[in-house]
């Protein structure tokens, strides 16, 4: 098994476990307990994980897109409910719209009217959070579950054909050279072709998020029609960001 695969590995056991021994995780990759050391070094240095003994936490439990099977956590709610009430103002009444998965685009969910709109989404808490408005109309790819969304090949193909006027996008982490990323290559293909079938992209990221990056690039900062952030976000950063091509909304410009 390649290191990237590895890594990913050690990234979807941390999402279901939230903390993970050496030993364990010697045993799921059979790999030697230092290349399971030297995996966790590399991780760590990514802001992915944290290093205790004997093992490893995951960082930030809630910043993957991908939750655990509890949900959302209450970290950064603030944030959180700045940044969809900012991307609320940007959907229409009668638009296709489409929400990637992640406890932010979540939050924007539960702040949709319940008026006509067509909804496409894989993210099974966003799936029970629009089910019973019945103005929506909600539209599922299908795919093999992966905690809280729905993926595979089948998903991404069928997304591929749609026209979306607008796609909501998560990330784990934004970079200005890296763009957009994510710890796992499973959901990268979903993300593009959301990217590839709608008319307009916005990703909504937390400031915390901005100056990282992990695992595998889905986008760079120039694909998308604008970045939906919080006011924790300094006007320093933003312009960096600016600069790549981004256009950004955090409380201090206008769109």
């Amino acid at each position: 098994m390649n290191p990237l695969k590895r890594h990913e590995k050690i990234m979807e056991a941390l999402i279901a476990r939230q903390e993970i021994t050496v030993q364990e995780l010697s045993e799921l990759l059979d790999v030697t307990g230092k290349t399971v050391r030297e995996d966790l070094d590399k991780l760590e240095q990514m802001g992915l994980l944290v290093r205790v003994h004997g093992g490893a936490i995951l960082a930030q439990g809630d910043q993957y897109g991908i939750l655990s099977s509890q949900g959302a956590s209450g970290k950064h709610n603030a944030e959180k409910a700045e940044i969809a009430e900012r991307a609320l103002t940007y959907i229409q009444a009668g638009e296709i719209i489409a929400l990637d998965g992640g406890s932010t685009i979540l939050e924007l969910a539960r702040r949709l009217p319940n008026q006509e709109l067509t909804v496409i989404t894989n993210d099974l808490f966003i799936i029970s959070e629009l089910v019973r408005r019945d103005q929506i109309r909600l539209i599922v790819p299908g795919g093999a579950r992966v905690r809280n969304v729905l993926t595979g090949e089948e998903s991404v193909q069928y997304v591929r054909q749609l026209n979306i006027h607008k796609a909501f996008v998560s990330a784990t982490a934004v970079h200005p050279e890296f763009g957009l990323s994510i710890y796992t290559g499973e959901l990268t293909a979903y993300k593009k072709a959301l990217m590839h079938a709608a008319q307009q992209v916005y990703g909504m990221v937390d400031h915390y998020k901005f100056g990282h990056f992990a695992l595998r690039t889905f986008a760079r900062c120039d694909e998308l029609d604008g970045m939906i952030s919080d006011s924790g976000l300094d006007r320093e950063t933003a312009e960096i960001y600016e600069q790549a091509g981004l256009r950004m909304d955090y409380g201090q410009t206008t769109k």
